[in-house]
């Protein structure tokens, strides 16, 4: 019996060590700091006063892309107001910059205004989630890291989509608007692409025709943003053809670009190429598939995919 009672005694106590074991840990747990959200506010502390008025060439793009909003979106989508903010002047600034352009309650958008089914306008978290919203998150503070520098002067726009108000951080130096998540996402483009074909010339011995292809993404306000394109050309005398050159071209401001092309015949009755070509927005990606020669878009975003073959005759 007092074996028993001693036994008792020391679970009892090794119960009571354990138990404020426990406490001590959930103790710790709840007194370790929780990272605080950068917020709007935060902001405002690192700029220093700028300009009252935006420079002409950002409040013509500002313009001209309300002016695209109502065309092509019905209204949808409108820009009711801007408030000049000022310049950053902190590394700290710029780093609550990246934070709040990549925060998950921010807003952003997505889509070709040219074909308004596809435009998306929310919250981060609401429009991406899983691996998207990582990809996302990780694509808008890369791309806005490269663009928002110390001096880059801040302004806030004001949005409405379909009765829903909201805000941006839009960022400008003297050559314009350099990020804005919403200007980010959202492109002008035309799917169907555009040709052109060389003139005829019949005086060279050897004679030559190229035929070039390409897709032009365009910022809101107009401008070109970005392009993916190849040309072909042909060395031929009489009908046959004796050489073949392809070159190809991808590129776009704030967002990713691949190209790939190659000569798939050369010599004879006619030459031919296959191109791989793609470009979009900062929440997206692109890859090369070398296999079966062609790109492909992942995640989501504003995007143009292009893979195919042609063949050029004399």
């Amino acid at each position: 019996m007092k074996k028993l009672v001693t036994t008792f005694k020391l679970f009892a106590v090794i119960s009571v060590l354990t138990l404020t074991a426990c406490q001590d840990e959930n103790s710790e747990i709840m007194q370790e700091p929780v990272a605080s959200k950068v917020s709007a506010a935060d902001l405002k502390k690192e700029i220093t006063p700028g300009l009252k008025v935006v420079p002409e060439n950002v409040q013509t793009q500002i313009n001209d892309s309300k002016k695209n909003l109502e065309q092509y979106l019905n209204n949808d989508l409108q820009i009711t107001g801007i408030t000049v903010l000022g310049k950053l002047s902190t590394q700290k600034g710029i780093d609550i910059s990246q934070e709040l352009i990549s925060d998950r309650d921010q807003f952003t958008a997505e889509g070709n205004i040219l074909a308004p089914e596809t435009v998306k306008v929310g919250k981060i978290g609401t429009l991406f989630s899983g691996d998207q919203l990582a990809e996302a998150e990780k694509g808008l503070k890369e791309a806005a890291s490269e663009q928002i520098k110390t001096g880059t002067d801040v302004l806030e726009i004001s949005w409405n989509h379909k009765g829903e108000q909201f805000t941006s951080l839009c960022f400008y130096n003297e050559s314009g608007i350099v990020w804005d998540n919403v200007f980010a996402g959202l492109v002008m483009m035309d799917a169907r692409g555009t040709t052109e074909v060389s003139p005829a010339d019949a005086q060279a011995k050897v004679a030559s025709k190229w035929f070039k292809e390409w897709w032009t993404a365009k910022w809101l306000w107009g401008s070109k943003r970005g392009e993916i394109g190849y040309q072909i050309t042909i060395y031929y005398s009489g009908s046959t053809v004796s050489n073949v050159d392809v070159s190809d071209w991808g590129n776009i401001s704030l967002g990713k670009a691949k190209s790939e092309s190659k000569v798939t015949k050369r010599t004879g009755a006619y030459g031919q190429c296959r191109y791989a070509l793609g470009l979009c927005t900062p929440t997206g990606s692109l890859s090369f598939n070398s296999s079966n020669f062609s790109v492909s878009f992942s995640g989501l975003g504003s995007n143009v995919v292009s893979n195919g073959t042609k063949s050029l005759y004399p």
